[in-house]
C-alpha cells in the first residue's frame, strides 16, 4: 500500500492503479470478465425455448411458470447456492446416492469453474427469463407466418425475423447477466472454493481483511469503467427507437 495515500490532504495518486498489474489482480479481472461471457451466453441459449413458450406457446400456464420463477427468489441467494454445495459435495445428495445404489463414488462435483458458471447461469436465470420473454413477446405472429408462407425455414426465421425483433429483451437480459455476474462473489467462494479468485472477491479483501482502502477503491473502480464501458457500447450498438418502429 503506498504510504498515505489514503488522505483527504493528499492529492489523488495512481500507484494503487499500478498495483492492479504489479500484483496480478488483472488475472482475476479476466476471471471475471470470462466467467460473466460464458455464462451469459449460456442463459441466452438455455432461456431462449422456455421464453419463447411463454410468449407464444404456453398461455395460462405463463402465469404458473412465472410464479414458480419468482418465488424462487424470495430465497437467498446463498442459501440456494448453500443447497447445490449440499448436492454436489462428496457424500452429497448425488454421490452418495451413486455409491449406495451403484457402488459409485467420486471425489464431488464441487470447486472448479464449470461449477461456478453453473451457479451464475441458475442464480441470474430470471434476470434473462424475463426480459427475454418480453422482448419475444413484441414479435408479431403474422411477421412469422408471412415468412413461413414465403418458404423461409425455421432457422432463417429465426435469425432474419425473431432474433432481430427480440433485441431489445435480449440486450436487456444479456447486460442484466453480464454486469451481475461480473461482480458476482457468493458463487465462486462457495461453488469453487479456492479453484478461482474473482474480482469481486479481490475488492473484498482488500476493504476487509486486508484494510486497504485506496487498493479496494482503485480494484472498484478498474471494474466500474469497465463494466460501464461495455454497457455503454452494447447500448448504443442498437437502435431501440428504429427496431420498435418508433423512428420517424
Amino acid at each position: 500500500m503506498p504510504p498515505k495515500s489514503f488522505s483527504l490532504l493528499n492529492l489523488p495518486v495512481l500507484e494503487n492503479y499500478l498495483e492492479f498489474f504489479r500484483q496480478g489482480y488483472w488475472k482475476s479481472l479476466a476471471w471475471s470478465m470470462g466467467m460473466a461471457f460464458v455464462s451469459t451466453l449460456l442463459l441466452l441459449i438455455v432461456c431462449w425455448p422456455l421464453a419463447f413458450a411463454m410468449a407464444k406457446i404456453f398461455k395460462r400456464f405463463t402465469l404458473i411458470l412465472t410464479i414458480g420463477v419468482v418465488l424462487s427468489l424470495f430465497v437467498s441467494e446463498n442459501i440456494r447456492l448453500f443447497g447445490w454445495v449440499l448436492t454436489l459435495m462428496k457424500g452429497g445428495l448425488i454421490e452418495g446416492h451413486l455409491r449406495a445404489w451403484l457402488g459409485i463414488g467420486f471425489d464431488g462435483l464441487l470447486y472448479n469453474v464449470p461449477v461456478i458458471v453453473f451457479g451464475l447461469v441458475y442464480v441470474y436465470f430470471p434476470f434473462m427469463l424475463f426480459p427475454l420473454a418480453q422482448g419475444i413477446s413484441m414479435i408479431p405472429d403474422d411477421a412469422r407466418q408471412a415468412a413461413f408462407d414465403l418458404g423461409a425455414t425455421r432457422s432463417q426465421v429465426l435469425w432474419e425475423i425473431e432474433l432481430p425483433l427480440a433485441a431489445p429483451g435480449i440486450m436487456v437480459g444479456s447486460l442484466l447477466c453480464f454486469v451481475l455476474a461480473a461482480g458476482a462473489v457468493a458463487e465462486s467462494k462457495l461453488l469453487g472454493g479456492q479453484a478461482v479468485i474473482v474480482i469481486a472477491d479481490e475488492v473484498e479483501t482488500a476493504f476487509t481483511y486486508g484494510q486497504n482502502w485506496p487498493l479496494g477503491s482503485a480494484l472498484a473502480m478498474v471494474l466500474i469503467m469497465i463494466i460501464g464501458t461495455i454497457a455503454v457500447v452494447g447500448i448504443s450498438r442498437f437502435n431501440l427507437d428504429e427496431i420498435l418502429g418508433r423512428q420517424r
